[in-house]
């Protein structure tokens, strides 16, 4: 799963993690330092377990509860509109 912003929203780093802003619908979202962690991992062109790895380096956490945090991020950012399929093949760097 590699994942890009859908066009017309784009990150914007905080103090406390990342910002995502969408243009389109004029809404932002916040999102706290762990949760920036597996945005940045994936948008620079990793899929999950790139993601959990950065996690399970970063935090005190196990795989297995890392995974499940990827998975409930990644079906939030994607209900909300945000996220998309980057169907782009080799494609690495973040799409903002």
């Amino acid at each position: 799963m590699t994942l890009k912003l859908r066009a017309g929203v784009y990150t914007a780093e905080t103090e406390y993690g990342i910002a995502l802003l969408d243009e389109d619908r004029d809404q932002y979202w916040t999102l706290n330092p762990t949760a920036a962690v597996v945005v940045r991992a994936l948008l620079d062109g990793g899929g999950a377990e790139d993601a959990v790895r950065e996690l399970t380096a970063e935090y005190e956490v196990d795989a297995d509860s890392a995974g499940r945090d990827v998975r409930e991020l990644v079906g939030e950012l994607r209900a909300a509109g945000l996220v998309e399929e980057d169907t782009r093949r080799g494609v690495r760097g973040r799409s903002s």
